[in-house]
């Protein structure tokens, strides 16, 4: 049975005494909560041993935004996979668009980006979706099966069943644009069949496939309803525990 995941992503954002008070917030929230979904938080590098250390990790899981297609060695400014493991991280978000667009991530560079995050025992949330022109275009399958084909397909079975993908139509992040239900469901089912034709239906029906794109409280329910939808990846309304916690009760 596959895993409902609601995972946030504070992206930039909260100093480090801010995040920490959050992410201690959120965990006391949760303690007296029974959740049907697992509940992950991306924060930044600064965070990761702090919060690591001062959150019940089995009740919410750390995760990093990035980390470097290099193992070690001179490469000044970038964050190893091995020192986010060390931080007490559990997860690591790979390939998010903002990620391929401003800093030019190939799918070379995040096939490296996922190999590492697995010898590393890190758990990636591995990010897939197209632009507005691509959609528009009606190219948007073709984008999603390509970016799996190039960057993931290569994987074991055993190694691929580690996964978990977040699909973000690129066009609907922080735009207030929301993939119709129709729409996510369309795409998740569809990636889940890719998956299913490249290494079974096992594998297939237990991969959670996550939702990004401008979800929020109001639209939480209806998207989560779908299916192939295994919850969220979620920008903005992570920030805050009053509109995070109608997203994660949304199961």
């Amino acid at each position: 049975m596959r895993k409902n995941i609601v995972a946030g992503n504070w992206k930039m954002n909260t100093t480090l005494q801010d995040g920490l008070a959050l992410a201690q917030r959120l965990d006391e929230t949760l303690k007296d909560k029974t959740t049907k979904c697992e509940v992950v938080i991306g924060v930044p590098f600064t965070h990761l041993a702090s919060i690591a250390a001062r959150i019940d990790t089995q009740r919410i899981g750390v995760a990093s935004q990035n980390i470097a297609d290099k193992a070690s060695g001179a490469y000044t400014g970038e964050v190893s996979a091995t020192m986010v493991a060390s931080s007490g991280a559990k997860y690591t978000i790979i390939g998010h668009s903002e990620r391929r667009t401003y800093y030019h991530e190939t799918s070379a560079i995040l096939k490296e980006k996922v190999k590492l995050a697995l010898e590393n025992s890190l758990t990636p949330i591995f990010c897939i979706g197209e632009v507005l022109t691509e959609r528009e275009a009606g190219k948007y399958l073709k984008v999603v099966e390509d970016q799996l084909n190039e960057s993931l397909f290569h994987l074991s079975a055993v190694d691929f069943a580690k996964l978990v993908l977040a699909y973000e139509p690129v066009w609907a992040i922080g735009t207030g644009l929301t993939a119709t239900s129709v729409q996510a469901q369309e795409m998740h089912a569809f990636i889940r069949q890719l998956i299913a034709s490249k290494y079974g239906n096992e594998i297939a029906d237990n991969t959670s496939i996550l939702y990004g794109g401008s979800c929020n409280a109001g639209n939480a329910k209806e998207l989560f309803a779908n299916p192939d939808v295994d919850g969220g990846l979620i920008g903005g309304a992570s920030l805050t525990i009053e509109s995070f916690m109608p997203i994660i009760e949304a199961f």
